[in-house]
């Protein structure tokens, strides 16, 4: 299992403060990025979200109440995967 989570569906004005802030509510969080556009600089609509513990990382992916600006965040485990 890994403690880093793949979050997506996230209103597009969403900052990495209230992210963070909505996660850390519950557990503890050791950082988050949103990935964002390099030409716009305007959110691509997902992030990354690492937990202190692959317990809390867990828990996270299976609660069904992940909701912030009036959107349900689908929250995943995420995926080791080569650079290009």
């Amino acid at each position: 299992m890994n403690n880093k989570l793949f979050v997506t569906s996230i209103e597009w004005s969403t900052t990495e403060a209230e992210l963070t802030e909505l996660f850390s509510e519950y557990w503890t969080v050791t950082e988050s990025v949103i990935v964002k556009d390099r030409e716009t600089g305007r959110s691509r609509w997902f992030w990354f979200i690492t937990f202190e513990t692959e317990e809390s990382a867990s828990a996270a992916t299976s609660a069904d109440w992940v909701e912030l600006n009036w959107r349900n965040l689908i929250v995943k485990i995420a995926e080791q995967r080569e650079r290009r």
